[in-house]
């Protein structure tokens, strides 16, 4: 990670809430600039009161648990937390203190994001920082759409009555209140919530390649509407998969995934005004505004057209778990191909925009 600046220490005004601090060279940061406080504040209004649905987790090491069937028994703290996350590293001895003290009427999962981090990562991160809760890894996102995710760490407390009760990103006395009340909740019949549980699923199966992009359009940082394929059908698109803190923020902790940040954005910069493919550059809502995303494409003087996925509706429907990601969309609207960000990328895109009169679907056998 980088070190970090007492701009970005003012931004959050306590180290737990600098992740992401974005430090690009763009300047100061806004004073307005939304910290990780802000976001869990905005999804807990959303979000407490809210029934969960009965589901069921399964852990990284194949064992099933079965939250429904804690109704009226347990508490449940779920804490949404990622490998390269400095507070989530520094807020771990509170969250293994609240494995180690829950005793009958709590239960403490572990929520991976599944950004970036394989399971590897996982396994070898607790064994290094001796993690005895189970471990969930949110392989297609659909645990942090149904729990608003959009800040690292995220605490959710979910009552023994089976609704939310909080949401948080810091390990304070707020969340360490907030569990104690959940666990003095007296217990009930659960047969009745899990029955009139609504089902809160909206995940949708994966793009896969040769198949239509939706033609539904996005939202650029000017609040213009754009389309991610040609209306006309005549030019390919470029979908560039971004987040505007992953080059400055994974430089000591995912080298090679802030070497590939640095890679693509020079390539939108260089390429972007090439008319002979329509550039879109998607970027994640995770430790992101439509500020910082704005700062990011002014700092770098990025002509290609952005836009915030604040939901991560478009990261899931195209599968994308790691920025940066790049694909290719035919003029005939069907997903190409994905292209690999890395050393050999700038040769790749000038092959592309060398064929793009002929990128339909019949290319996709050359999909990497």
């Amino acid at each position: 990670m980088t070190l970090y600046s007492s701009r970005q220490w003012a931004r959050t005004s306590i180290a737990a809430c600098v992740l992401l601090a974005m430090c690009w060279s763009g300047g100061v940061r806004p004073v307005q600039a939304e910290t990780g406080k802000d976001y869990a504040q905005q999804i807990g209004a959303r979000l407490v009161g809210q029934a969960v649905p009965a589901f069921v987790l399964t852990t990284i090491d194949g064992q099933r648990l079965d939250l429904g069937a804690l109704r009226g028994r347990k508490a449940v703290y779920l804490k949404f937390w990622a490998t390269w996350c400095v507070p989530c590293r520094e807020q771990m001895p509170h969250f293994e203190k609240a494995q180690r003290s829950a005793g009958d009427d709590l239960q403490v999962v572990a929520i991976n994001i599944g950004f970036d981090d394989t399971v590897e990562q996982i396994k070898a991160y607790r064994r290094e920082l001796g993690l005895s809760m189970p471990i969930v890894r949110d392989d297609d996102g659909a645990l942090g759409e149904r729990f608003g995710l959009r800040v690292t760490p995220q605490h959710v407390v979910i009552g023994k009555d089976g609704t939310i009760r909080y949401v948080g990103h810091l390990a304070d006395a707020r969340l360490d209140a907030a569990l104690a009340e959940a666990r003095r909740m007296p217990g009930f019949d659960p047969g009745v919530l899990v029955a009139a549980a609504p089902s809160a699923s909206t995940a949708q199966n994966v793009l896969q390649i040769g198949e239509p992009v939706p033609t539904s359009k996005i939202r650029t940082l000017e609040a213009r509407k754009l389309a991610l394929t040609d209306p006309v059908g005549q030019r390919p698109s470029v979908l560039a998969f971004l987040s505007p803190w992953c080059e400055s923020y994974l430089e000591k902790t995912r080298p090679q995934s802030s070497k590939q940040c640095r890679v693509l954005r020079e390539q939108l910069v260089s390429l972007g005004r090439d008319h002979r493919v329509r550039w879109v550059g998607i970027a994640s809502g995770l430790w992101a505004s439509e500020q910082d995303l704005r700062d990011y494409r002014n700092a770098h003087r990025v002509p290609v057209p952005l836009s915030l996925d604040r939901d991560g509706v478009l990261f899931r429907r195209f599968g994308i778990q790691r920025v940066p990601s790049l694909l290719v969309v035919g003029a005939d609207g069907r997903l190409l191909r994905r292209i690999e960000v890395d050393d050999a990328m700038p040769s790749r895109l000038q092959s592309l925009l060398g064929g793009a009169g002929a990128m339909t679907r019949g290319d996709a056998a050359g999909v990497r």
